[in-house]
């Protein structure tokens, strides 16, 4: 079965859980003003409350409405070739700015996925939670079929089909300066250095 953009929209805004190939790793994808589905989430992937989950925009306009604090170096990968990509990007926020459901949060890790139809759904519902479709601690599987099956129970909607990299983004931490690389993916670090001057 084919889901399309408006179906799996609807989806999210009304509080489902979708499972869906992403142009990294398969994800799990929520709507962040849901927080049924957020909770939902977590105890689909057994994940530790305290560990925040990343967010997927459309663009960096979406970015910038989240209150995030956008240091030139940021700027720099923003207006790269790896955006839209595998490049997420971690944030201080200013909390005068930023939603309700970014109340008590310091910094935020945010990801422009380079992905149609992925793009074509955060365009109807704006930023969405979404994190690896795998059990916490596990490695992420190949197809959604393995991932439903790894999952502590059954998400709302699943999207066929597989992610397309063998490697998760690559997280730039840019409240450090220079910026730090927190986790090492599809990006390499010389690229991440020969954008930004330098990295730790």
């Amino acid at each position: 079965m084919t889901h399309g953009v408006a179906e799996i929209a609807r989806c999210l805004t009304e509080g489902g859980v979708v499972l869906l190939p992403t142009d990294t790793v398969l994800g799990l994808a929520v709507s962040p003003a849901r927080s049924d589905a957020v909770d939902r989430l977590y105890a689909l992937k057994m994940r530790p409350r305290d560990k925040n989950l990343p967010v997927m925009v459309a663009d960096a306009g979406q970015i910038a409405a989240l209150g995030a604090e956008i240091p030139p170096a940021a700027d720099a990968l923003l207006a790269s070739r790896f955006v839209p990509g595998a490049l997420t990007l971690v944030f201080g926020l200013d909390q005068t700015r930023a939603p309700g459901w970014l109340a008590g949060r310091a910094e935020i890790a945010v990801r422009i996925p380079d992905d149609a139809r992925l793009l074509a759904v955060l365009r109807e519902t704006g930023p969405l939670l979404v994190t690896s479709a795998n059990r916490s601690g596990a490695e992420t599987p190949a197809t959604t079929v393995e991932a439903a099956a790894q999952l502590a129970g059954a998400p709302d909607m699943t999207v066929p089909g597989s992610g397309s990299a063998a490697a998760p983004s690559t997280i730039v931490n840019c409240r450090l300066s220079p910026v730090k690389i927190e986790r090492h993916g599809a990006i390499p670090a010389a690229e991440i250095a020969a954008l930004t001057g330098a990295v730790q």
